[in-house]
């Protein structure tokens, strides 16, 4: 399977199984700050790993999640910073695009950018797993296994984790709510 790939293509497929860890770690976690932090180094292995395979529109993309973790976390709710966020990723996107490839990242960055800025809790998770399902589509067609692996776990271990926040909302509405209240 890896015959051949250069290895520039191995230090991707390495670096994306280095954000796997980070993703997985983050979305098993039920707090949401907990979550944050980890995304965001999970994002700086996905952007190394782009950029070894060329995608550049999904590199960039990737690092300016980072920016929009840190200002969602202030932000929260702000339509403004939302849409001025959205205008950089579009802008980012038109200058550095290569392909309709390209379209995977974008819906990434406009799913992710909305959960993150509008949403918390279950209804956030279920925007950031969207996103997850178009980078999983980028990575399947740059031929990056590592970053495929990476996405579908982040799909089924945010899925498992949604489950578990909507059982402990149905047995402790008063927990959940509190958890809700406090972003934890």
């Amino acid at each position: 399977m890896f015959e051949g790939m250069s290895y520039t293509d191995m230090a991707g497929q390495i670096v994306s199984l280095i954000a796997l860890g980070f993703c997985i770690a983050g979305f098993a976690s039920k707090r949401d700050d907990r979550l944050m932090v980890l995304l965001i180094s999970a994002n700086v292995a996905f952007a190394a790993q782009f950029a070894l395979f060329g995608s550049w529109t999904a590199a960039i993309l990737s690092l300016l999640v980072i920016g929009r973790i840190m200002l969602a976390r202030r932000h929260l709710g702000s339509w403004k910073v939302m849409l001025a966020v959205l205008a950089v990723n579009l802008v980012a996107a038109a200058l550095t695009w290569r392909s309709p490839v390209d379209y995977f990242a974008i819906a990434a960055a406009i799913f992710g950018t909305v959960g993150m800025f509008m949403l918390r809790g279950i209804p956030m998770r279920l925007m950031l797993m969207a996103a997850a399902i178009a980078w999983m589509l980028n990575n399947i067609v740059i031929g990056s296994v590592g970053g495929t692996l990476a996405e579908g776990m982040v799909v089924v271990t945010n899925a498992i984790t949604i489950f578990r926040l909507a059982r402990m909302k149905r047995r402790y509405p008063k927990a959940f709510e509190e958890l809700k209240e406090t972003g934890s």
